[in-house]
């Protein structure tokens, strides 16, 4: 069974305007709508992690999508926060450009459930048209119904 992705969503914790145009710094704006949710138990170390696996190696997925994530002890179950930026954020270590971040924690203790999230996430933003409704929502609320929608269209309604 296939880990939805709009279980995970809510409006508090998604920026259609990020307005940070370098990596670092935009994965810091994204990232910090996690820091007072109930599921981080240390953001501090959960933000090292995030900022030392981009180090090791790009998390663009390509098609202007990166997914920034950590498997860390630092949350209690997975996380997830979402930036998009119309401008573009420069992905230096990739040279690309990305319009939407999935910012991801995940329990080290979890593996399965974070490969099932990342594979529903790869189905979900396959398509163009799917992409590209992402990133016209209009609001939070707009993008959780369009991921909802899409999840319906690619892995079937939710049981």
């Amino acid at each position: 069974m296939a880990v939805r992705l709009s279980s995970l969503l809510s409006p508090e914790r998604i920026n259609l305007a990020v307005t940070g145009t370098k990596r670092t710094v935009a994965i810091n704006e994204v990232a910090k709508l996690l820091e007072n949710d109930s599921d981080v138990a240390n953001f501090a170390g959960f933000y090292n992690e995030l900022l030392a696996r981009e180090r090791l190696d790009t998390t663009c997925l390509g098609n202007e999508i990166a997914l920034p994530h950590a498997r860390t002890e630092h949350v209690k179950k997975i996380v997830i926060a979402v930036g998009r930026s119309d401008a573009g954020i420069l992905f230096e270590n990739s040279n690309q450009n990305v319009r939407l971040m999935f910012v991801l924690g995940t329990p080290k203790s979890n593996p399965g459930d974070y490969l099932m999230l990342v594979g529903s996430l790869c189905r979900l933003i396959k398509d163009a048209p799917n992409r590209e409704a992402l990133f016209a929502a209009k609001t939070p609320a707009d993008f959780i119904t369009t991921v909802k929608e899409i999840e319906d269209k690619v892995l079937g309604p939710a049981k």
